[in-house]
């Protein structure tokens, strides 16, 4: 399975992003799919994540600006970034589960400037 997130870009304090995730090889039955991301000297936490029923969770600093979505007929899975910080400054990686294993891309940077 390999995924290749695109999207990402540098753009101005309170604009917006929006970022895809495409999975590719033995994708079938993907279970659950999640955005990270990963500043600089920080650890790397959860965004936002969709589970293949389609509930959602969010990160307490991203809840009502960022929106995660996924279409299973292209193995895609989207992030809508909305009244973007500096604090949302980091590269983004997008993960997805299926049969018990987890498979990772390399993620895309993100640049919100003040």
């Amino acid at each position: 399975v390999q995924l290749q997130a695109s999207g990402g870009g540098l753009v101005q304090a309170g604009g917006s992003l929006r970022l895809s995730c495409a999975a590719s090889g033995t994708v079938f039955s993907i279970n659950t799919m999640a955005w990270y991301r990963q500043a600089p000297g920080r650890e790397r936490e959860l965004v936002a994540r969709i589970f293949n029923f389609g509930a959602t969770n969010y990160a307490d600093s991203v809840k009502d600006r960022f929106t995660i979505s996924r279409d299973n007929a292209k193995s895609t899975v989207y992030l809508q970034m909305n009244s973007l910080k500096p604090e949302d400054t980091a590269v983004y990686l997008c993960a997805v589960w299926l049969r018990g294993n987890d498979y990772w891309g390399k993620g895309t940077q993100v640049t919100v400037s003040s």
